[in-house]
């Protein structure tokens, strides 16, 4: 075995860590330090670096609670970043080092929710070949709504009436960089409403990552007579426009508000991004579906795209050792 180092992010990786997220063939900017400290209070964070003497191999943004290792849980997505030039046995070994690491850190399983392969660069899934050999066990499966806006599409008839009957009304969409109108005359309201919770970011939070990633972060917001009356908060990265936020005003969405805006970023702001991510529709762990919310989006021509979640026992790092022949 080759001179593997692996060990803790420490606040000195700062930039090193930044300066390799930037170069990955599967990173987005969720991975930048900036963001993943921003709720930092909330998490133990347990991220790793890999190197191959004096090079960095892969980085693992991650938290600990205990015995368990967590692909980072204040991530949407997470799991081992490479740069473009890892080959598949040298991830093998990345894997390996990693879990053994791990189990002599007295953790006994890491659970990874990989990245979605349409947010990466590159082919990216030399770490499934790996779980596999690793017997990794699938906890669990979310379904991600996206449109490969290389591909043709197509609204079902049914949201082409909608979408007309949005430009019907004198609706228009604006983008701005403040966040207080939709979080407090929208966003908050409905989630309070409907589910009982609050967003993940509150408008504080939101602000702040604005402020740090100004290009990545994007508000949109329906208006009516000059009222707010529905939005969305896109996270952009180079290959994806990911909704992370959508909500409107009952009454206004059926007169068509947010058909409207989607329409507006489908067809006229992000008609040349590779794809567009709606997001899960699961709840549950993944278990469930919300129909009506899955409908909503495949009536807009999205497709469906997985992502897997796994457990790994960190002893087994011992069944990376002789996989060639």
């Amino acid at each position: 075995m080759k001179n593997y180092t692996v060990r803790t992010y420490e606040p000195s990786d700062y930039a090193q860590w930044n300066a390799f997220v930037s170069k990955a063939k599967n990173a987005t900017f969720l991975f930048h330090r900036d963001f993943m400290e921003y709720h930092s209070d909330r998490f133990f964070d347990f991220s790793m670096l890999v190197f191959e003497g004096e090079k960095l191999l892969s980085i693992l943004p991650a938290n600990r609670e205990g015995a368990v290792v967590f692909s980072h849980q204040g991530l949407s997505y997470g799991g081992f970043v490479f740069d473009s030039d890892i080959k598949l046995g040298k991830a093998i070994n990345v894997f390996r080092e990693m879990l053994l690491f791990l189990n002599k850190s007295g953790v006994s399983f890491l659970e990874l929710k990989p990245v979605p392969f349409f947010y990466h660069d590159f082919l990216s899934e030399e770490i499934e070949y790996a779980l596999f050999l690793t017997e990794a066990q699938r906890i669990r499966s979310d379904c991600f709504c996206a449109i490969d806006m290389s591909k043709p599409y197509s609204y079902t008839e049914n949201k082409k009436r909608k979408v007309k009957r949005g430009k019907s009304h004198a609706f228009s969409v604006v983008e701005t960089n403040n966040f207080s109108g939709f979080w407090n005359e929208v966003l908050i309201p409905n989630l309070e409403d409907k589910h009982q919770v609050s967003p993940v970011h509150n408008l504080e939070e939101i602000a702040l990552l604005k402020q740090r990633f100004p290009n990545n972060i994007r508000q949109f917001n329906v208006l009516y007579n000059g009222k707010i009356v529905a939005g969305t908060t896109i996270f952009e990265t180079k290959n994806v426009a990911h909704a992370q936020y959508i909500s409107g005003i009952p009454e206004f969405n059926t007169m068509g508000s947010i058909d409207f805006l989607f329409d507006h970023l489908l067809q006229q702001v992000y008609r040349e991004k590779p794809f567009f991510d709606f997001g899960i529709s699961n709840e549950n762990a993944g278990k469930n579906l919300n129909e009506g919310l899955l409908y909503w989006k495949e009536s807009f021509g999205a497709r469906i795209a997985m992502q897997h979640f796994y457990k790994i026992d960190t002893s087994n790092y011992t069944l990376l050792e002789n996989v060639y022949i």
